[in-house]
């Protein structure tokens, strides 16, 4: 085994552990800063004045978070000023194996239509069943090799 399999493998595990720990994790509709903040009893203006920051600014942050807008450095500075610890994840949906099958699958299967393509042009069509079988042996040999273009969408 390659240390780059080596490698891979444990960023496998590590990936799988955390996302077990973190994919049901609670998220308050409020967002987290505000949700710390009223935990803390902490008012807007007490965190803005811990960042040298207007209240207004606090509130505008609070309501980026809830929007997807605010920014991992704003997260930190805030967490911050709350005497917290700002952590994020990225959590696959599904195992990591699961993903890589997908995009295998779904990489095989646009392979083998396209052959499927220019054999029907010579009469040399497969039938139902040996294109899912197909599809299935060249997704199992794509996760097996995982070539160079395996995440390009093409």
């Amino acid at each position: 085994m390659s240390v780059r399999d080596t490698a891979r493998k444990q960023n496998v595990r590590i990936v799988e552990r955390t996302s077990g720990q973190l994919r049901n994790l609670y998220q308050p509709k409020s967002g987290w800063l505000a949700l710390l903040r009223h935990a803390l009893g902490m008012s807007g203006a007490q965190v803005a004045a811990r960042m040298g920051v207007s209240r207004n600014a606090i509130y505008q942050a609070e309501g980026n978070e809830r929007d997807g807008a605010i920014t991992i450095a704003q997260m930190r500075k805030i967490a911050d000023a709350m005497n917290a610890e700002f952590v994020y994840a990225l959590v696959p949906k599904g195992s990591v194996d699961d993903v890589i099958r997908a995009q295998a699958r779904q990489k095989a299967e646009a392979l083998v239509r396209r052959a499927g393509a220019h054999m029907a042009l010579e009469s040399q069509s497969l039938s139902n069943d040996q294109i899912k079988q197909r599809i299935e042996e060249l997704a199992d040999e794509l996760v097996r090799n995982m070539p160079s273009d395996f995440w390009e969408t093409r």
